[in-house]
Parts: C-alpha cells; structure tokens; sequence
C-alpha cells in the first residue's frame, strides 16, 4: 500500500492576511491568571493525545497518563471488547488514586487503600463491607472520560459533554492523518523532559524555522539547501484551530557517513515500505491545542507539550516505528534518528528558558511575530478566542444567578 503524501491546500494570501500583522501580548506567556483560564478554557475542554493503540496491544492492558494542566490523572484501559476506554484514575470512595504504574495489564484495579475493585469498563466489582453504605453499588463506577482514536492515536476530552466528537474537531486532517504510517505504528521511541517555559513559548518554537540557521546550524544542515537557504515552509494552511505545513529538505544535503549509512537505510526501508512518496517534503501537522506530528522517510516524530504552569512545562518526544527491527542496520537508523532529534531539543532548551526568563521579567509589553511565523499567530489567535469565549460564557452565567 503507498501511503503518499496527502495533498494539501496552501492558504491564501487573504487568509493569512486576516491574521493580521499586529504585535501580540506578552502577559499570556507569563501570567498565572492567564494560565488559569487556559486550564478551563483550552485543557478541560478540548480532544487531548494521551498515546498511541500500540501501547494497549490486548484486553486488560491499560496506560496511566498525567494531565496537569488540569490536575488529573487518567487510567486507559483496552476491554474485552476490544474497546478503548479512559476513566478518571480516582476511586469513587475516597478519591484516592487508584493506579500507581505507568503501564501494564489487569482483569482489575483494586485501590490500596480499602480495596475497592474495579473492572477495567469501570464498573465496581467489589467493594468490602458494602452492605453498610447508603448507596446502590452502580452509582460508584469510575468517572468516565470522552475518549477516541485517529490514525492509531488516542485523544481524551476532559469535558462532560463535548461540544465536537474526535473527528469533527479534526476536519479533513483526520482523513489526512489516517493515511499516514503512524496509523498502523507497532511500537515508538520516547524522551522525556522538563523545562522552564510556557507552554506556548515552546509550542511557537516547534512552528517556525525561522531560528534554524542560528540554534540549529550543524543539526538543520539537512533542512537548508542552495533553493531554499533558511529551511524554510513550503506553504501553510490552517483548519479550524488547527493549522498545517510542508516542510522541505535539500535534496543534496551533505551528510556525515555515519548519518548517511543510517538514515540512507532507514529511508530505503520506508521507501521499500511504500511509505513516502517524496521524501523531501515533510507534512507537519499542528493538533490544537499541544499536539504535533511530522512524517519523515525515517519515522513519524511527534511531540506533546503539556503544560505544567505558567512557566513551566513537559515535554513528549516520540518516534513511532511500523515493525519490529528487521537487523542491525534498521535498528541502528532508528537509534540514530532518535539521537538526532534529542540533540535538536537540546540545543532550543536553553534558549527557550532565557526567552522565559525575559517574558516573565515583564519588560517587554508586546511579542513580534514575521510573515514565517504565521502559524505562531494562528496558534496564539486560536487560544486566546478559546479563552475570551470561556470568559463571556462565565460572564453570561455570572449574570443570570
């Protein structure tokens, strides 16, 4: 099966006129009140990735994931039905937190602190000495979270009655994203860290090459070419409150033998695979609101950043794989690939931190965007309605008790 690139619609000069051309804020990227509304407005309202189906392979299987931003913890489980489900990770007695392991398999999830079980629909199975409380046992199920799947990738909303399903949210990207191999990935590679930022300042840097040329001089060596110095966007196009680029690389890029030996096979595999049609133009999708994902001829690099403050953030960086190793040679390119992306990450780390430092001094009222951070402006539009639309709706409720 070739799993071409799909087409993708540039947008025009009158839509990314309308994003205007106007400095934006700079408290939002700093202020803890901001951040609060964003926490209500953005996390506990909208379709969030939380994983991929390759993690949960059979029934009983099941991932805990943090959700900071709305200070939760999720329990995901596989059923016998082959459904995937999410819950509230809280015992409905006390509210202890029921599941203390990232990861595993069980027929059921009893809560340490007076063994109240639970199956993995959520249904209560036992509970000890139930005869002397005051309520009837199926009131007490775990609280169930909204939950789906798009391209093998698990998304949860937090909302007790979502204004939008999955792929409604999504639009024509969820087509998009389907053909794309990460919906059929078995496996991935995954880095974890922290950093002193908003989450908006980091989510911006991941949107732009406008800073290759000066962090990433050796390491984006591939992205920039004779036509088109600076690795540049091919074009952008913006879905709803998500948005979308192509991503070009040079053709003649000079790479060292270890990377050409690596990624040259790991290509050739992917290549053999069907899985790129030209692998010198990168589909970069921007999921609202902390989600991204680029397909590569070597693997699909995503990232997640998930707030954790106004100032501080978590970042999940991950390389999805179709198939196991095939020999060293592959698995080497993968080891490699991974390698090469950590070391980008690294070198924005400490710029991003000091850019933190400078926002959260106060010192600057207004944040300057050019014409190749268009989607840095779409990006902060998107959020900022989302949080102007909380506020009038918390308004209008304030007025009328």
């Amino acid at each position: 099966m070739n799993m071409q690139r799909t087409p993708t619609k540039s947008a025009s000069d009158e839509e990314i006129a309308r994003l205007g051309t106007a400095p934006i804020p700079a408290e939002p990227y700093y202020r803890s009140e901001y951040f609060e509304l964003e926490r209500e407005a953005i996390f506990k309202k909208t379709w969030l990735n939380v994983g991929h189906v390759c993690e949960l392979p059979q029934p009983g299987s099941f991932i805990v994931r943090p959700i900071d931003a709305a200070k939760a913890s999720l329990l995901i489980t596989r059923g016998r039905d082959d459904k995937i489900r999410a819950f509230h990770n809280v015992c409905t007695h006390r509210g202890t937190q029921l599941v203390e392991e990232a990861c595993g398999n069980r027929s059921s999830f009893t809560c340490p602190y007076h063994a109240w079980t639970f199956n993995y629909d959520g249904k209560l199975r036992a509970a000890p000495d139930f005869e002397r409380f005051y309520i009837d046992k199926s009131e007490l199920d775990l609280p169930e979270v909204a939950a789906d799947v798009c391209a093998g990738l698990i998304f949860v909303n937090l909302d007790k009655s979502p204004s939008q399903g999955l792929r409604e949210s999504l639009g024509p990207l969820a087509e998009q994203l389907e053909a794309m191999p990460v919906a059929r990935a078995t496996g991935f590679s995954e880095w974890v860290y922290e950093l002193d930022a908003n989450w908006k300042l980091i989510w911006d840097n991941f949107q732009e090459n406008y800073h290759l040329r000066f962090i990433h001089s050796r390491s984006a060596t591939p992205a920039c070419g004779e036509d088109n110095p600076f690795g540049y966007a091919v074009n952008f196009s913006f879905y709803g409150p998500h948005r979308k680029q192509l991503i070009w690389s040079n053709p003649n890029s000079t790479l060292k033998p270890t990377q050409k030996f690596a990624f040259g096979k790991l290509a050739a595999f992917a290549k053999a695979d069907g899985l790129f049609d030209n692998p010198h133009i990168k589909d970069y999708f921007a999921l609202f609101p902390n989600f991204n994902i680029v397909g590569t001829p070597t693997g699909h690099f995503s990232q997640c950043v998930q707030p954790i403050s106004a100032t501080r953030s978590r970042s999940v960086v991950r390389m999805y794989w179709v198939g196991e190793d095939e020999n060293a040679t592959e698995r080497f390119g993968r080891e490699l690939s991974m390698a090469s992306t950590m070391e980008v990450h690294a070198e924005d780390t400490s710029v991003l931190e000091a850019g933190q430092r400078g926002l959260s001094s106060g010192a600057l009222k207004y944040i300057h965007f050019q014409s190749q951070e268009v989607l840095c402006r779409h990006f902060f539009d998107a959020v900022d309605s989302a949080v102007q639309a909380y506020k009038a709706e918390r308004n209008a409720q304030g007025a009328t008790t």
